[in-house]
């Protein structure tokens, strides 16, 4: 399995466009569609953040401009007042962003996923989830999932499905697009922070309550 399941393995299953994780039956639709016409089955009103340039301005909408990353990093945590710098950058635009219309927006970002097991039952997969890490001018940009809807099943058409099990069958890795929609939290709604991989890296990420979820097929 690729190295980024390794980083957050879980199994969920996708929620059909339209349905709150509360009130979804449990099986949702696998799109064969190209990932730029994704926009087309969500809710009018979402924002897609896909794209470098749409995740930057959506950024901008909220926070203006990026972070002094060097001067919060200073010498890392082998500097006395680099936990407090931190501190205060994330309250000092906690408070800043408050009663932004983009708050209360509906956006939608992206996950790789990757099916598994087949359900005969319910002729729906499992699909494996990873996190995505987006690189921007900001920083690396990681949404992150208040929550996740879960015993859920991506169901393919009958064209479809006859693809992929002959391709499951020949031990292909069949790879999709995990679509996650749903509002930034209001008290919470972005966490600044530096990368663990790379020294003064900064780490950027939109807390969302997931609302729906949605698959696309690679």
């Amino acid at each position: 399995m690729p190295g980024i399941f390794l980083l957050w393995l879980l199994c969920v299953w996708g929620i059909p466009a339209g349905v709150s994780a509360q009130d979804a039956s449990g099986t949702g639709s696998l799109w064969a569609i190209p990932l730029a016409e994704i926009g087309t089955k969500l809710p009018r009103d979402t924002q897609v953040l896909i794209e470098r340039s749409a995740i930057e301005a959506f950024l901008a909408e909220l926070d203006g401009t990026p972070p002094d990353w060097a001067n919060v990093y200073g010498h890392g945590h082998h500097d006395a007042d680099h936990d407090e710098r931190l501190f205060n950058l994330n309250r000092e635009r906690d408070a800043a962003r408050e009663g932004k219309a983009a708050l209360t927006r509906r956006v939608a970002f992206v996950w790789p996923g990757e099916l598994s097991r087949f359900d005969p039952e319910s002729r729906s997969y499992a699909v494996s989830l990873g996190p995505e890490f987006n690189r921007t001018s900001w920083g690396i940009v990681r949404f992150k999932p208040e929550d996740l809807p879960g015993n859920l099943r991506a169901r393919p058409r009958k064209k479809l499905a006859a693809q992929l099990r002959s391709r499951l069958a020949k031990g292909e890795i069949v790879d999709v697009t995990v679509v996650l929609v749903g509002t930034l939290l209001p008290t919470e709604s972005i966490v600044y922070d530096f990368s663990h991989d790379e020294a003064g890296l900064g780490m950027i990420m939109p807390v969302v309550r997931i609302e729906q979820v949605a698959y696309v097929l690679k």
